[in-house]
């Protein structure tokens, strides 16, 4: 199992929702967290709740929905001075239900792959080449199971993007300890769930962090969280890389 103890992850959406339990989650496990969130006002609670666990935190704004808050994000962590290993690429948009589907405004498609795809993606293009140099590292990608769902067309096909994107460049970094894969919560009550999801957000955890935690040198697989539900972070890796195949 990949130590993620005194190394430093990323994890975007680390207000609420998935990326709060998920960012909490590695601080127990002992790593270092840098948490982005639209307003450092937001992640003031993650920091404190993992500073008292014992590791360093450090937060920083970014709005995802314009390139160069992005780029501006990613200049600030690399003044940090610290080794990103780990990347959970966790926030995300859904812009609307189009319950007159026919009618789906382009707005909705710029605003979602702005979001959830162009965000992610530059996220990875600027930190898998410093884990392919250094030699080790994990991008979870989170991603969606929607499907048959025209409603929600600018939402599914920013996260189908968002997929194609991960499994073409797991192909790159296939066989080495740089692995890139993506997971999905499932439909959880959250912000972007809504109350009416069959799921508790907790019902996500140890399955949306398992890909920083596989150690087994295949990328490219998508982690369904749902199926890891109730298992121990070593039941679900060892779940993970006994069941699920890379797609190479």
């Amino acid at each position: 199992m990949y130590q993620v103890k005194g190394k430093w992850a990323l994890v975007t959406g680390a207000a609420r929702g998935i990326g709060y339990l998920a960012a909490k989650f590695l601080a127990a496990e002992g790593c270092n967290l840098i948490l982005q969130s639209r307003d450092l006002e937001h992640t003031k609670k993650v920091i404190e709740e993992a500073k008292n666990i014992g590791v360093s935190a450090h937060a920083v704004a970014c709005e995802l929905g314009d390139p160069d808050s992005v780029k501006k994000m990613l200049e600030e962590i690399d003044t940090l001075g610290v080794r990103v290993d780990i990347v959970l690429n966790n926030a995300g948009l859904q812009i609307a239900y189009r319950t007159e589907y026919l009618e789906t405004p382009v707005s909705d498609y710029e605003i979602s792959f702005r979001v959830n795809t162009i965000a992610p993606a530059m996220i990875c293009y600027h930190f898998l080449p410093k884990m392919m140099e250094a030699g080790t590292g994990r991008i979870v990608n989170t991603t969606s199971g929607i499907a048959l769902d025209v409603c929600q067309a600018g939402y599914s096909a920013s996260k189908a993007a968002l997929d194609k994107i991960t499994i073409d460049l797991g192909s790159k970094v296939e066989g080495t300890d740089v692995m890139i894969n993506l997971t999905d919560p499932g439909w959880c009550r959250t912000d972007l769930g809504g109350q009416h999801a069959p799921n508790a957000p907790e019902s996500a955890i140890p399955g949306v962090v398992v890909g920083a935690f596989v150690d087994d040198k295949h990328s490219g697989r998508y982690f369904g969280a749902q199926g890891f539900t109730g298992l121990s972070l070593e039941e679900a890796v060892a779940k993970a890389e006994r069941d699920y195949k890379a797609p190479y």
